[in-house]
């Protein structure tokens, strides 16, 4: 055999019995693909289907309930509640408890068997452009569908054409008038980019002074490992504030996000929020022997939180049991609260249970960190 090839050989032999010797090599190598790829493959999912619509009947007549049972007939259009008024209905898109509204006025009945015209107003949250689009789409399909039966049924008793329909849908778009996607996006977007910069520089800039011993000289000094792990964070702490505000301030001048909430909200949802992402970034790099695993641990965090916080594809449209697993994802609770906050001008009342929810993954996921930091600093 040529000598290049048995050097060349050699050098594949070798790499080969040290990779596979590195059980955690191996296991981000072999498992982690396969697991990412299984859950991805389920929550990625752009189908608009099952989105939650409530129902204001002010008629309460055969006609109106027929008319509603129909329109949510189909997979597109599910129904989350009857409620009592228009102010309750639109309360509920802003919570982010339905997305469609349908309001059914009184005489409903009254107006269609004289073919008067009876006016069905649709409300749609406009905040996600493409699922507002399809359900706006659906409601007014139906809608011309039934006016359209309604009028040769009508017709043909009266043995006369009618001079209007006598249903008239009336579309009406909250939160984003003009569907502009990147209203929608860039909350998202500013939240996974902050997810990625503080959690991935975070576990390679500790595991970076660990492999050259900087880490180890500190550990050394009279510095007690509280201040030196509180030493740490506290600049990517600031920094992560600074680029929520740059964001804001581009998303609002380049792309016309509107800022209808309160700062201070999103200020104290941030804090909450960086702990988190901070204390995941801390917590891989204590179990991180190199800058490699330390970002490869990273990504695999990453890739997950993002595609499972609503930000690409909405939570509803996910399998029940892999929906069941974003309620442990930060990512979620702080995009709801950024578009809550800047897109319905949603306050303390609505958000509280994302704020708390932050508060507690922060916390506990510190606490996690800063143990493992205090062992392997001991």
């Amino acid at each position: 055999m040529h000598p290049l090839l048995v050097q060349y050989r050699a050098v594949v032999v070798k790499e080969v019995r040290q990779t596979v010797r590195d059980r955690r090599l191996m296991a981000l190598l072999t498992i982690a693909p396969l697991m990412q790829l299984f859950v991805l493959g389920f929550a990625v999912n752009f189908d608009v289907r099952h989105v939650p619509t409530v129902v204001v009947d002010r008629d309460r007549t055969m006609e109106s309930r027929e008319y509603a049972r129909e329109q949510l007939a189909g997979d597109t259009l599910d129904l989350e509640a009857e409620l009592p008024d228009e102010h309750a209905a639109v309360e509920a898109l802003e919570d982010g408890q339905a997305s469609v509204a349908l309001i059914l006025p009184q005489d409903f009945q009254k107006d269609v068997l004289r073919g008067q015209g009876a006016q069905v107003q649709a409300l749609v949250d406009g905040s996600d452009p493409t699922r507002s689009g399809v359900a706006s789409d659906a409601v007014a399909r139906f809608a011309a569908s039934r006016a359209s039966r309604l009028l040769q049924a009508q017709a043909r008793a009266r043995g006369a054409p009618l001079s209007q329909a006598p249903v008239e849908l009336v579309p009406r778009v909250l939160f984003n008038p003009e569907l502009s996607t990147a209203v929608y996006v860039v909350p998202g977007i500013a939240a996974m980019l902050l997810l990625i910069v503080t959690t991935v520089i975070m576990a390679m800039g500790l595991s970076r002074e660990r492999e050259t011993g900087t880490l180890e000289q500190l550990q050394v000094t009279p510095l007690r490992p509280g201040i030196l792990m509180a030493g740490k964070v506290t600049p990517f702490l600031v920094i992560g504030l600074v680029d929520v505000g740059l964001a804001l301030s581009v998303g609002a001048w380049v792309f016309g996000v509107p800022l209808r909430g309160s700062l201070a909200l999103v200020a104290v949802a941030t804090l909450f929020y960086l702990l988190s992402t901070l204390g995941v970034g801390l917590l891989i790099a204590t179990v991180s022997r190199t800058q490699q695993q330390a970002f490869v641990g990273g990504f695999l965090f990453v890739l997950p939180a993002v595609l499972l916080s609503g930000v690409m594809s909405p939570i509803r449209a996910m399998p029940d049991w892999l929906a069941s697993v974003t309620y442990a994802n930060p990512v979620r609770y702080y995009v709801e609260v950024l578009r809550g906050s800047l897109l319905k001008d949603a306050g303390l009342p609505d958000l509280w249970t994302q704020l708390v929810m932050l508060a507690v993954f922060g916390m506990l996921v510190m606490t996690v960190a800063a143990r493992r930091f205090h062992k392997t600093s001991a």
